[in-house]
């Protein structure tokens, strides 16, 4: 299973954007909470296309880091304005103190130590500072109905592992702040309703993820079965989907 870097790099940005918009009231408190608007230089770790970056506003220099070029050339459509670099996130190549506000977005379940990278973090960010971590699953919580999709969720979370994410990293969110070194300001699981409708759109880039997650591991024919399932129980209006998701803010 290839997972997203099978898609397309519009596809991949189409996935982030979905994502970002999931995070969106969860973003603005934080960052009005973090005087994004007022602080100098601003660090996204693992910016992917620039789903998030290119929705930031601030009166500082904003920069994007990212692993792959490629989503980086994408980024740079999206964000224009940002300052792009192409690095490690266990291992930043940025000065010891040099940012005001350090952050990532559904990226610490991808990486093989969090908690390296949560160090990075806080190493780079300015002493009274913020670092946050927006957002992380934790599918071992995940609720799906109608309970025919249920082994739905359960493929999702095997296919991730196997391409050595951490699927109930969320839970797990506070506690590698605090081992890292920072203190703990606020970590929450973010308010989302698990039913909340999806449009056409969300829908169809949620099934392109999910097909890429599960190629090679469900028979085809299994999973256009549940795919029309899940398109009934969305209309109908009885599909529930719920993954808790976990946030954390804090400081050096």
């Amino acid at each position: 299973m290839a997972g997203i870097n099978s898609l397309t790099p519009q596809d991949q940005h189409l996935r982030f954007t979905q994502q970002a918009h999931w995070t969106g009231q969860l973003r603005r408190y934080l960052f009005q909470k973090t005087e994004l608007i007022s602080a100098q230089r601003v660090l996204e770790v693992g910016c992917g296309t620039g789903a998030v970056l290119a929705g930031l506003h601030s009166s500082g220099t904003i920069h994007g880091l990212d692993l792959d070029r490629t989503r980086l050339i994408e980024a740079a459509n999206h964000s224009p304005g940002a300052v792009l670099t192409c690095g490690d996130a266990s291992n930043l190549p940025f000065s010891t103190r040099s940012f005001d506000l350090t952050f990532c977005h559904f990226l610490l379940l991808w990486v093989s130590d969090p908690v390296q990278v949560l160090r990075e973090m806080c190493r780079v960010t300015q002493l009274g500072g913020n670092v946050i971590a927006m957002a992380e699953p934790d599918y071992s919580q995940r609720i799906d109905h109608p309970e025919a999709l249920v082994q739905l969720g359960q493929w999702q979370a095997a296919s991730l592992r196997q391409q050595g994410a951490d699927p109930d990293l969320g839970s797990k969110l506070a506690g590698l702040f605090i081992k890292a070194g920072m203190r703990i300001i606020e970590s929450r699981t973010l308010q989302r309703q698990g039913n909340a409708p999806m449009t056409p759109k969300e829908w169809e880039s949620e099934w392109r993820m999910i097909e890429a997650d599960l190629q090679g591991m469900v028979e085809d024919e299994e999973l256009q079965r549940l795919k029309i399932l899940d398109q009934k129980a969305w209309k109908s209006r009885e599909r529930v989907l719920f993954i808790p998701t976990f946030y954390a803010w804090g400081k050096p």
